[in-house]
């Protein structure tokens, strides 16, 4: 088993200087000795450590504008250079020190791109010495700790804490995310230049997880939950809890900017979704739709969540909830269930892309962001949807787009109340969500249908005649449009094309 390592040299290379301060004292104390260039430099002249300028190793000083100062042997090879016999032999020849820590913080490549369009500004944020430090100090990790972000700082700190002594597994783990870092970051330098959305993750933040959708299965988040929402109480998230509030989030990103809306998720599927003027009936008919499939599930509201509607919520068992604020009084009720996990919502996701893990290698898609309204319904049939019914339809569409396919919804009054979803045939969704309609209680007289694509047969156009639907929103597109189109006609329904098909596998 190989020994720790005993830092004691340094190279320091950082763009952002804030949290610096807090691994100095460590420094000085380990009596470490510093090279460094630059800001940096000029930075660390203000405190007491031994502090030393590249350019007296190297010979030469910072040219071409800051675009070359540490690329140059001396440098690298005190990185690179094994410690054994050889390397240190040639090491001496040469006259190069040895180098145990690298520290770099890169150019703020991803920043400048989202604050400035100015193109030349841009590609002078690229970072190639800090890259190259970064990769150099992590291929030779059995030697050498190498901190590539600021947001590895506490870990050095701790590091200097224990005398500037550190092990093989952590210099191992920064290691990985040094590589990790520098994937991302040049994933987001070849996104710019291409003008392409890449495949890319902040690999630099990973968060374990208790295990992934199965006890046998580890699981690991990489990203940054913390701008998303911020955990109030509760246990850590798991792997499935995180699936659900996404699908959550999701979908209540179409209802964000409508009366108080309260969603009921199971299982990623919306199993109730209500829009009301209060939040306590916005609850109560958002669980009505199902609240079979509601127990153990996740809920979301749009608006803040005050005492009465906690109180009403405490009442059964969910998983997580999810709101942008609640109150005082709902908190103090709501955490004294100590499992239960509460989440305010932050911000809502911005990704327009999408990945999913197949066969060894990653599918990429554009975030189905499309939202049809009235505004965009095509009317086909000889009864025209009135003003109600294309309110509704669009509160349904806007459901049966976040429910797995095969998918059919019902909608009566801003409430969902019957769905059917994940069916291998679009008949079988259908009967669903009218049974489940039934079985809840709710009269499907006057209620408006949705489906995620387009009827292949009138069969569906039947059953809906059957339970007194008014109304139908689907996209189009079968060769047998017709048909359905007929027998709407035959039933006095109003049938709407969106032209836009929303599967969700």
């Amino acid at each position: 088993m190989q020994e720790p390592i005993q830092i004691k040299s340094a190279l320091i290379s950082v763009f952002h200087k804030d949290g610096l301060e807090n691994i100095i004292p460590g420094l000085i104390a380990n009596q470490v000795k510093v090279y460094s260039t630059g800001g940096t430099y000029a930075f660390l002249e203000n405190y007491e450590v031994d502090l030393h300028k590249v350019e007296e190793l190297t010979g030469y000083p910072s040219i071409l504008g800051g675009r070359v100062k540490t690329l140059h042997p001396k440098v690298f090879g005190g990185i690179l250079a094994k410690r054994e016999e050889g390397h240190l032999a040639e090491l001496s020849e040469y006259a190069i020190p040895t180098f145990d820590l690298v520290i770099v913080d890169l150019y703020p490549f991803e920043e400048t791109v989202k604050n400035t369009n100015d193109e030349s500004a841009i590609i002078e944020k690229i970072d190639i010495g800090g890259i190259a430090l970064i990769r150099a100090a992590a291929k030779n990790f059995k030697d050498v700790v190498v901190i590539p972000s600021k947001d590895q700082y506490p870990t050095l700190k701790n590091i200097l804490e224990q005398k500037a002594s550190s092990g093989i597994e952590q210099r191992k783990n920064l290691a990985a995310a040094a590589f990790n870092i520098s994937s991302n970051y040049d994933n987001h330098i070849s996104s710019y230049l291409s003008q392409e959305k890449k495949f890319s993750v902040n690999f630099a933040h990973s968060t374990s997880l208790r295990y992934g959708e199965n006890p046998h299965q580890k699981g690991i988040f990489f990203g940054e939950l913390a701008p998303m929402f911020r955990q109030i109480s509760g246990k850590a998230v798991s792997f499935n809890n995180l699936v659900d509030v996404d699908a959550a989030i999701q979908l209540m990103k179409e209802f964000k900017d409508n009366p108080i809306t309260c969603c009921v998720l199971k299982h990623t599927n919306a199993c109730g979704v209500a829009t009301r003027s209060r939040m306590i009936d916005a609850w109560r008919d958002a669980l009505a739709g199902d609240p079979t499939s509601a127990f153990g599930g996740v809920i979301i509201f749009n608006a803040e969540i005050d005492l009465e509607t906690a109180s009403a919520i405490n009442e059964i068992f969910y998983e997580v909830l999810i709101a942008p604020s609640f109150s005082e009084e709902a908190i103090q009720l709501l955490t004294k269930k100590k499992k239960r996990v509460l989440l305010e919502l932050n911000r809502y996701p911005s990704s327009d892309k999408q990945y999913k893990s197949i066969l060894d290698g990653v599918i990429v898609q554009d975030t189905d962001a499309q939202v049809e309204d009235k505004s965009s319904f095509e009317n086909k049939t000889f009864k025209e949807a009135t003003e109600e019914e294309l309110m509704a339809l669009a509160f349904a569409n806007k459901c049966v787009k976040h429910l797995k396919s095969n998918t059919i919804v019902l909608v009566k009054n801003n409430q969902l109340i019957g769905m059917g979803c994940g069916q291998t045939s679009r008949v079988d969704a259908c009967k669903q969500a009218i049974e489940k309609a039934e079985k809840f209680g709710f009269d499907t007289t006057g209620s408006v249908m949705a489906s995620d694509a387009f009827f292949p047969f009138p069969d569906c156009v039947k059953l809906a005649g059957e339970a007194g639907v008014s109304a139908i929103v689907q996209p189009g597109g079968s060769i047998n449009d017709q048909m359905s189109i007929d027998a709407c006609n035959d039933l006095n329904i109003a049938m709407v094309f969106t032209g836009v098909r929303h599967f969700k596998h």
